[in-house]
């Protein structure tokens, strides 16, 4: 991602409404409004079942987008925006929370498959398969009820979580700017470590 000519298209995953604006499962909506506000980004445009700004990041020309549909539907609406902009896989990056990693980790993965994921399973449905790059933010699993996976992910960040929840964003909203500018590969090098943001 490195050609300003070019649009590209910033998405972050999560659920409409007040209720679900803290949850965990919201981090890519986190992500997406520290970017809009680090970069003056107004991202408030309705379009196609989302909302979304245009803006630059360090010089390059960006789409900011948010789905809201629920996060199961999230596919369409993207779909639709990238369709309308002639934006191509190459060119997008989705922001998701990854209940596989724990809080405190980031992943940078460049294409693939969903992994139980089911926002980005509607986006690979939609698009007829995972060639976008993505940051996988970790949210950890359950500690009392490994099974009770939707109660955790639609639930909010405990106290502790709270307390580097600012870090964990800021990083990711990092990160997202290094693929930018430098491409995903050194996104990988420089947050794909073992060892935890905070």
């Amino acid at each position: 991602m490195t050609d300003a000519k070019r649009f590209y298209l910033i998405a972050g995953l999560g659920n409409p409404g007040a209720a679900y604006a803290k949850t965990r499962h919201n981090a890519g909506f986190m992500v997406v409004d520290a970017l809009a506000d680090t970069f003056a980004i107004p991202v408030g445009k309705k379009m196609a079942d989302a909302v979304m700004g245009r803006g630059r990041i360090k010089g390059t020309e960006v789409i900011l987008a948010k789905p809201m549909a629920f996060m199961n539907r999230s596919g369409p609406p993207i779909k639709n925006i990238a369709t309308y902009f002639r934006i191509l896989g190459e060119d997008m990056l989705i922001i998701h929370d990854d209940i596989d990693l724990p809080f405190g980790r980031m992943k940078i993965k460049e294409k693939g498959g969903h992994g139980g994921h089911n926002g980005v399973r509607s986006l690979t449905d939609a698009f007829g398969g995972g060639d976008f790059a993505r940051v996988r933010i970790g949210i950890g699993r359950s500690e009392a009820d490994e099974n009770r996976v939707t109660d955790h992910v639609l639930g909010r960040f405990d106290q502790e979580e709270s307390n580097h929840l600012d870090t964990v964003i800021s990083a990711a909203r990092d990160a997202v700017v290094t693929i930018l500018c430098k491409g995903a590969k050194e996104g990988m090098n420089r947050f794909n470590s073992k060892s935890r943001i905070i």
